[in-house]
């Protein structure tokens, strides 16, 4: 089997997790960074940045491991947060998707993301066809 790394993003709300739980493989996310040991969600923005290299350092691991499916979902609203990912994947042998999860079901964000910050996301959110 090829190896595949599958990028799953969109906005806060739109079923980017359960999506992605979808796919198989491993599955990574940079809000699993704010898991504490009781699966709770404690979410500390000054460590925002500590969590997105966990993630990419965490995809890293499992690619030098040979994980034949690795799921990422993040927001990736612009283009230079999918760009170390997609680096990342085709110099480590892996064929690369990008998926765009739109929240057409009117799902909430579980994350208690405030709604203003939602609505800059969705502002900025770059793609390519």
């Amino acid at each position: 089997m090829e190896k595949e790394l599958i990028i799953v993003r969109g906005v806060p709300g739109s079923g980017k997790s359960t999506f992605a739980k979808t796919l198989g493989g491993v599955h990574y996310e940079a809000d699993m960074f704010f898991l504490d040991e009781n699966s709770s969600y404690v979410f500390d923005p000054s460590k925002l940045k500590n969590a997105h290299a966990w993630c990419m350092n965490s995809v890293l691991e499992k690619m030098k491991e040979g994980e034949e499916r690795i799921v990422v979902s993040n927001t990736f609203t612009q283009k230079w947060e999918l760009d170390p990912y997609m680096d990342l994947g085709k110099h480590q042998g892996y064929k690369v998707f990008v998926i765009v999860v739109e929240n057409r079901h009117e799902g909430v964000n579980t994350h208690g993301c405030p709604e203003d910050k939602v609505e800059v996301m969705k502002s900025r959110f770059e793609f390519s066809l």
